[in-house]
């Protein structure tokens, strides 16, 4: 295990605390001490504890209309559960032949990446002594839908750009929030997905 000093030193040196200043404590309602000692501590000593895996599972429900449970998950080499199951629901809107039962899959996309960002700022303003005010993001996602009726080739079926414009308050000056929120965005498990995507592999098991 980690002394607290190597665990100090091993965070100055990631950039998410300055060693000069006082020990941090809990902050934006993140328990700051418990999150220095997991990652530059366990973690650090014991790098395969951060081998995650996230599972969903998802039934159609009718139409264009679909919900996904949220359960179960392995890391830190074990299984986990949340303490709830937790639903999410999709749809189209009626514009687009669905009934609007649920928020579009392109939607919940935006969503993952608004609040993996907003975790991350949230962590990364407590382990510097930032006490946030508010933190409000807003996301567009330009998408070309003649991928439904063209050749395959013809043009991506998913969003072509998307933007996100952060405002936060906080009691540090705008270069340390700018930083803080630059710092989230680099280690945004959602933005690096989308950035720089991933093999996805769908198998199909066809019941007659």
């Amino acid at each position: 295990m980690q002394t607290a000093t190597a665990i100090r030193e091993a965070a100055a040196n990631a950039g998410f605390i300055d060693i000069q200043s006082e020990p941090p404590r809990p902050r934006n309602g993140v328990d700051t001490p418990a999150l220095l000692a997991t990652v530059f501590g366990v973690i650090a000593s014991r790098p395969a504890l951060a081998a995650f895996r996230f599972c969903a599972a998802n039934r159609w429900v009718t139409g264009t209309h679909s919900r996904t449970v949220m359960l179960r998950f392995r890391g830190a080499a074990g299984e986990h559960s949340h303490l709830a199951e937790y639903t999410a629901e999709g749809d189209y809107p009626a514009v687009l032949c669905g009934t609007d039962e649920a928020p579009a899959p392109v939607e919940w996309l935006l969503h993952a990446l608004a609040t993996c960002l907003a975790a991350g700022i949230a962590n990364i303003a407590a382990t510097r002594g930032i006490t946030l005010r508010r933190v409000q993001s807003s996301l567009e996602g330009d998408i070309d839908l003649c991928r439904i009726s063209g050749p395959p080739d013809e043009a991506r079926a998913g969003h072509r750009s998307i933007r996100v414009v952060v405002e936060i308050q906080g009691d540090g000056p705008p270069d340390v929030l700018r930083d803080i929120v630059e710092h989230s965005r680099d280690r945004s498990a959602v933005f690096d997905i989308l950035a720089n995507g991933v093999p996805v592999a769908v198998a199909v098991d066809a019941v007659p």
